[in-house]
């Protein structure tokens, strides 16, 4: 170990959990007033900080948005892995991914919220929406993978992956955009019912 190392290595843990202080601020400002009026002014003021601060850590609004984006999906998929784990059924994978995706964001409808705003509002230089079908590729793909296997295996019927690797995907999103503006509506027993379905619908 170099000596001259650690002051590096302590001020990567200062600006990283900076960055998460700014992120979570950003998070909860999103969720409670909307993206147009979540400005850096408001979110250095919710995190106790200046605005100079978030500018330090992020080159604008739109890469800190992309960047809540990056850590909340980071975190379903570290969850939905780790659920994954000992699953030797297509079955298994299947109903695991959709119940274990609805449980991480059961306990985090902040993030849910602020994903809303997010996805509705930002958009690329071009004026179009910056997340959508078109950024959906690696997450099609991994649905993909779980139906491909049950196929593989015989527990599955011959169907288009993709087709319903998307209509999965567009369950799962329409369940919970209806949860975002239904916040007593059962999320559990709505993700077994699509679990149930999709199941079903894959069945040989």
């Amino acid at each position: 170990m170099r000596p001259e190392s650690k002051p590096d290595r302590q001020m990567s843990f200062i600006e990283e959990a900076r960055r998460a202080q700014i992120v979570a601020s950003a998070i909860e400002v999103l969720a409670s007033v909307g993206f147009a009026k979540a400005s850096l002014a408001a979110i250095a003021k919710h995190a106790g900080i200046s605005k100079g601060v978030i500018s330090y850590h992020f080159a604008g609004k739109d890469e800190l948005m992309e960047e809540i984006v990056t850590q909340i999906y980071t975190k379903i998929a570290e969850q939905v892995i780790a659920r994954l784990e000992g699953q030797d059924t297509a079955v298994g994978m299947l109903r695991t991914y959709i119940l274990s995706v609805a449980e991480h964001m059961r306990d985090h409808r902040t993030q849910l919220l602020a994903l809303g705003e997010i996805f509705h509002n930002l958009r690329d230089a071009e004026g179009k929406p910056r997340y959508g079908a078109h950024t959906n590729e690696e997450l099609y793909q991994g649905i993909e993978h779980i139906y491909r296997f049950g196929q593989s295996t015989g527990e599955f019927r011959d169907f288009d992956l993709r087709v319903m690797a998307i209509t999965h995907s567009s369950a799962i999103d329409a369940m919970f955009a209806y949860w975002a503006v239904t916040p007593d509506h059962d999320l559990d027993a709505h993700a077994r019912g699509l679990a149930d379905f999709f199941e079903r619908a894959a069945a040989k």
